[in-house]
């Protein structure tokens, strides 16, 4: 896979660009819908899964969303952006016959501030950077992306009287949309889909959709993460057509039991009206296993499919079952199921009955030239790179991610705490009670919850998130205990994490940032309550970050409730830009202008800007290997090998030895390996034995041969100096 990646000059920043010199003009009487917590949708859909309608199971079973009933509206958009709402020149853009001839060209997915767009891009960790007044707003100085897209719906859609559905899949912040100039609704929660049904706005042969976006809503006050303040369309976007009689949404859950040898896959789906279905499980040859059908007189459907000697799914053996659901003869789903159980049991985490050990990263969204609109290639190159540094874990710092980031852990094996997307850390900077602005505050109950709705609707069907989290650094008030009732009326299979929650109140996990080896070992010697401990965040990678590692995961072996942790973070987020005579670098707060801002503060992770590993990566993947390699006894004639896997032997690895003098292998060996003697060298020289483990097959994220672990033993201490 090509490193290269098309250059991408960020002009500096200039109020005159593009519509910001324009004069503004008076604000309305009445609250608008982007600045008025009484309105967080309008007119949209139910929250439900990520899925796609095929015509046929040999298209679904492919999983290529070409071949569905989906047409993309990703691409180039036309383009205008003004310094407020209220700017005069653009308030009719939305009508059919607007002329948009002169407008730019804009990259969806995309951020403005990175296409050249305003007054360019802007860093904070902790303080807003516009006066905070919440849920209110600036009026005046709000930012507002028009945009523009001429599509034509496929004749056979209009003809066959589909839903007809526009779906977003996340746009920052707020944003009305419009189609053939009649509105459509408002949404606002930047990195949740929002989708609209339009059937009714349709027509044959050109059809137009106009879409308004807010740099600022009130939900900005809950999107305060540590990163890039970036704004526009920023995720796919998508046109979907739904029979008549159509699957609305489905939820599978999977239940062992027989000591984790069987199953049950439970399996509901809603329907728009009651119809016959019917549901086939595969193995991941496409060989049916097992096959359901149902006529129901009501919309909602149940199934219970039991399964006896199966796969399980566990980040470290990944196997993928393909459930297809059809109604109908041009109808058909497909979901991949991994079969596996998460539970807190005998005060531990356990995945299949297993205590784990976490080995994570915290990932944010980051693309040195496209900022949060990543592409799939670089999303996949991420997953690939942590699998091979023995990373098993991510946690979605702070947000829901692409879609596409979970079908990957899925298939690679990973395990994901899925994080709502809230943090509004700046609030504990007004020198009040923190909790008391948004958390504790009942004004702010339904933007709370529907954050956890979104996530929890959204990804529920994906086998690797074990761990739904409630967001991230917003102190802790009776808005989160609202997202986890919300949470566990809907999904008990799965615990609930939040950092900010101490006592863990109304979470099911422990977790902290930060602490000291001492201070956990302390922590899970003296506290009784039965749930383990959690480390979100941990060895701070910023600078020559991170260290200390193998302490912690030492504890992590020693004291089961210490189950690992998430080193903060993965990637730095530099933006690549250029000096005023043209020499590329990638830029941090207060390079573009932007103040306040927060400098090298966003540059702090495993992996550099344009994500190639740093040492630290290196330092991390030594750190929580899989296999360690200790001397037994007080000679090295005899050497321990430890399986440190959660679930795996170590039968996918071939183990290779070699006797190393001063730095120079003498001899070496491989084979079976693990029981076999060794000579060692009599020169009186400094000496060693390596052994190296590599992949004795290739994987789905590897070639065989690929170096997972290596271990050296002492053989000969090095001579003495002469007097």
């Amino acid at each position: 896979m090509s490193n290269s990646m098309e250059s991408v000059v960020i002009p500096e920043a200039s109020h005159e660009m593009l519509g910001l010199g324009e004069e503004k003009s008076h604000p309305p009487i009445t609250k608008p819908d982007w600045s008025n917590l009484s309105v967080l949708h309008k007119n949209t859909l139910p929250p439900r899964g990520t899925f796609h309608i095929y015509p046929s199971e040999s298209a679904a079973v492919t999983r290529d969303v070409t071949k569905s009933r989906t047409l993309s509206l990703s691409g180039t958009w036309k383009f205008h952006l003004t310094p407020s709402p209220f700017s005069p020149d653009a308030e009719e853009f939305h009508a059919f016959n607007f002329d948009t001839s002169k407008w730019s060209d804009i990259a969806v997915p995309g951020m403005w501030q990175l296409q050249g767009h305003g007054k360019g891009p802007q860093y904070t960790n902790l303080n807003y950077p516009w006066p905070v007044d919440p849920p209110n707003v600036p009026f005046d100085e709000n930012e507002t992306g028009h945009y523009v897209r001429d599509f034509e719906v496929p004749k056979s859609w209009m003809e066959e009287g589909e839903q007809l559905r526009v779906r977003f899949e996340g746009v920052d912040s707020g944003f009305h949309v419009w189609v053939n100039g009649r509105e459509v609704g408002y949404s606002q929660g930047a990195r949740n889909p929002s989708e609209w049904d339009v059937t009714e706005l349709m027509k044959e042969g050109k059809n137009r959709i106009a879409v308004r976006v807010y740099q600022r809503c009130d939900g900005s006050y809950l999107e305060d993460q540590d990163q890039w303040w970036l704004s526009g369309i920023f995720r796919d976007v998508n046109l979907f057509a739904f029979p008549k009689v159509h699957v609305k949404d489905f939820k599978v859950e999977t239940i062992l039991k027989n000591d984790y040898e069987n199953a049950v896959l439970f399996l509901r789906v809603e329907l728009s009206e009651p119809a016959a279905i019917k549901v086939k499980l595969l193995d991941d040859d496409l060989k049916p296993l097992k096959t359901a059908e149902q006529t129901s007189p009501l919309s909602t459907v149940f199934f219970e499919i039991p399964m006896e000697k199966l796969h399980l799914w566990t980040a470290e053996t990944p196997y993928l079952y393909k459930l297809v659901i059809s109604v109908g003869e041009k109808q058909v789903i497909s979901q991949r199921v991994g079969f596996r159980q998460v539970e807190i049991k005998d005060g531990l985490l356990k995945v299949n009955g297993k205590r784990i050990v976490i080995r994570g990263v915290n990932r944010h969204e980051h693309h040195p030239d496209h900022g949060r609109a990543v592409p799939y290639d670089f999303l996949r190159r991420d997953l690939l790179m942590m699998k091979t540094h023995n990373i098993n874990a991510i946690r979605t710092s702070h947000y829901i991610n692409d879609p596409r980031l979970y079908d990957l852990a899925d298939e690679l094996g990973l395990w994901i705490l899925d994080e709502a997307d809230l943090e509004c850390h700046g609030m504990g900077e007004l020198g009040t009670d923190f909790a008391s602005w948004t958390s504790d505050n009942p004004e702010w109950k339904d933007a709370y919850v529907d954050r956890a709705r979104q996530m929890v609707m959204r990804d529920k069907n994906h086998p690797s998130i074990i761990i739904w989290s409630l967001g991230n650094e917003s102190a802790y008030g009776r808005n989160h205990r609202s997202m986890y009732e919300f949470i566990k009326s809907y999904d008990k299979t799965r615990p609930v994490h939040y950092e900010a929650d101490f006592n863990a109140e109304s979470t099911d996990v422990f977790s902290r940032m930060y602490h000291s080896v001492e201070q956990l070992i302390e922590f899970v010697t003296t506290n009784k309550e039965a749930k383990p401990m959690v480390l979100c965040e941990y060895v701070h990678a910023m600078g020559n970050g991170p260290g200390g590692i193998k302490e912690y995961v030492d504890a992590f072996y020693k004291y089961p409730r210490l189950q690992g942790g998430f080193v903060w973070e993965w990637a730095n987020h530099g933006l690549r830009t250029k000096t005023a005579d043209g020499e590329e670098y990638y830029g941090y707060g207060g390079d573009f202008g932007d103040l306040p801002d927060d400098g090298h503060f966003v540059v702090d992770g495993l992996v550099y800007s344009d994500h190639t590993p740093t040492p630290g990566l290196t330092e991390y993947k030594k750190a929580i290997e899989p296999i360690q390699v200790l001397s037994e006894g007080s000679t090295p004639q005899k050497i321990k090998i430890i399986n440190r896997y959660d679930f795996a032997t170590l039968d996918h690895l071939k183990c290779e030895y070699s006797i190393v003098s001063d730095g120079v292998a003498t001899s070496t060996s491989s084979g079976g390996g693990y029981t076999k003697g060794y000579q060692t060298g009599d020169d009186g020289g400094e000496s060693y034995i390596e052994l190296t483990f590599t992949l004795a097959k290739a994987t789905t994220w590897a070639p065989a041969g690929f170096e997972l672990a290596f271990g050296q033993i002492q053989i000969h201490a090095p001579s003495p100096l002469p007097p």
